[in-house]
């Protein structure tokens, strides 16, 4: 199975990237995946460029159709301003329309602090349900001081068996504990 993970961090090394490398681990300790991981940061001007001349570059548009072609997806961006970042926006707003339509996703965000942690259910959540997405009922949010401390990793693991449930043809390492519904979400994918 396909996972893409689509991670907007800038920075190197990013709290971003790790939060989104721990949460592809924990989903491929429920279920096999082959993971790929779209760095925003690396395709930053072909996604301006592609607001402006309509056509996307050849980096961005083997990322577009990743996305595309994955079986789930992990979504993960720093909080700018209360919500997620510009970038992290733009790379959705050029994906075609239909794309994420009854795809698995999997919502996550960094901040410096716990203040922003409900970033995830007001500006992700409503993001990701606008582009017809199923996103699984955990998301994670990681502050400064979340990292090392209790919580985190459990939180990672719940989110990533809640994902791994969605993905179509999921061979299972372990029975994931699932909520009744994801069944009948999982049958609704096309």
């Amino acid at each position: 199975m396909r996972l893409v993970v689509v991670s907007a961090g800038l920075g190197v090394p990013s709290s971003t990237r790790l939060l989104a490398d721990r949460l592809a681990a924990a989903v491929d300790r429920h279920t096999p995946v082959d993971v790929q991981v779209v760095e925003l940061r690396d395709l930053a001007v072909e996604i301006a460029h592609t607001f402006t001349n309509g056509f996307a570059g050849k980096a961005l548009a083997a990322a577009q159709d990743a996305v595309a072609r994955a079986d789930g997806l992990i979504v993960v961006t720093p909080v700018f301003s209360a919500s997620y970042s510009g970038l992290f926006k733009s790379f959705f707003d050029v994906l075609d329309r239909d794309t994420l339509a009854g795809r698995p996703v999997l919502i996550a965000a960094t901040g410096g602090t716990a203040r922003h942690s409900l970033v995830l259910e007001h500006a992700l959540r409503p993001l990701f349900a606008h582009l017809r997405a199923v996103v699984v009922p955990t998301g994670v949010y990681a502050a400064s001081e979340d990292w090392g401390a209790e919580g985190l990793p459990e939180r990672i693991d719940r989110a990533a068996g809640e994902l791994a449930a969605l993905m179509p043809s999921a061979v299972r390492r372990e029975e994931p504990d699932v909520p009744p519904f994801a069944e009948r979400l999982a049958a609704l994918r096309p």
